[in-house]
């Protein structure tokens, strides 16, 4: 009826491990780089992440720099429209 810890740790671990499993680990390096780097975050912060709770962040960064690129590409367009 009790099931040990030790088999609830394998079981969260290899939930976790599959959750990872489309990331390379050089990748993982890459990514946690930038975000220390670029956006401030501590390597404490994004180990201490849950693998979902991290792609959520990098989709919210994504999006939002795409918006920026777009903003500046349109100010870009109409200072050139302008002259």
């Amino acid at each position: 009826m009790w099931s040990s810890a030790s088999s609830e740790d394998r079981r969260a671990k290899q939930f976790f491990y599959v959750g990872l499993s489309h990331e390379s680990l050089m990748n993982l390096y890459k990514t946690n780089f930038a975000l220390m780097q670029h956006h401030k975050y501590s390597l404490t912060e994004l180990e201490n992440m849950i693998p979902f709770e991290r792609e959520i962040y990098l989709g919210m960064i994504a999006k939002y720099l795409e918006e920026e690129k777009r903003k500046a590409e349109n100010r870009k367009y109409a200072a050139t429209r302008g002259r």
